[in-house]
């Protein structure tokens, strides 16, 4: 739904042709902006040890239904940490950082491939989420489960296989249900399914 439209009525205007038609442009402008939807950003890394890169994709959707993204976005990431265990987000967080940033589009909502928090830690999603300045909610869909995450687990399509959703900024119920929304007869969604293959398929390219 649009956020705000506008519409000025009974005005008079004692202006010159090209003042009218900049005032015009401003409205218009102005009208555009406030009927942009929030969207939401998928988003996955992609990483060569070897060559200590990764390639770090967003996929930018409008709609939880949406089968298709309205737009993607991918960076090369240099000098990435090595795989510590229990400090993966060293590694991804700059990675997830530097793709958000070439996002334009106003967001609602970030999906990561993990977890929000591991038990009583923060995991990479909340770390992601303070990086942001708390702003906008995050969610973790992970696949496989971790003990002492409070996690809702979803079932989705034709899968006998559970997703563990987690969140921060928004009810972690409410996003399993997001989940379920997605479109994608399998498992894992389409648009989650398309960022991860956006990374590797980046990262193919490039070397």
């Amino acid at each position: 739904m649009p956020r705000h439209r506008s519409r000025i009525a009974g005005a008079t205007c004692h202006c010159s042709q090209p003042e009218v038609a900049a005032q015009q442009s401003l409205l218009a402008s102005r009208v555009l902006w406030f009927s942009i939807r929030d969207m939401k950003a998928a988003l996955d890394v992609s990483y060569d040890d070897t060559a200590g890169s990764a390639v770090a994709a967003a996929v930018v959707f409008s709609d939880w239904k949406d089968d298709r993204a309205a737009c993607e976005h991918s960076v090369t990431c240099v000098d990435i940490e090595i795989y510590v265990p229990g400090e993966f987000y060293r590694r991804e967080l700059p990675c997830l950082l530097q793709v958000l940033a070439e996002v334009t589009e106003p967001l609602d909502c970030i999906l990561v491939d993990g977890y929000v928090g591991l038990g009583d830690q923060p995991g990479l999603g909340m770390r992601l989420w303070g990086a942001l300045g708390e702003k906008v909610p995050v969610v973790g869909v992970a696949k496989t489960p971790f003990r002492g995450a409070r996690a809702v687990e979803v079932f989705r399509g034709i899968s006998k296989m559970p997703l563990y959703v987690t969140a921060v900024g928004v009810d972690a119920n409410q996003a399993a249900a997001n989940i379920v929304r997605m479109a994608g007869n399998f498992r894992i969604p389409t648009l989650l399914k398309r960022a991860d293959c956006l990374a590797r398929q980046a990262h193919s390219d490039r070397n």
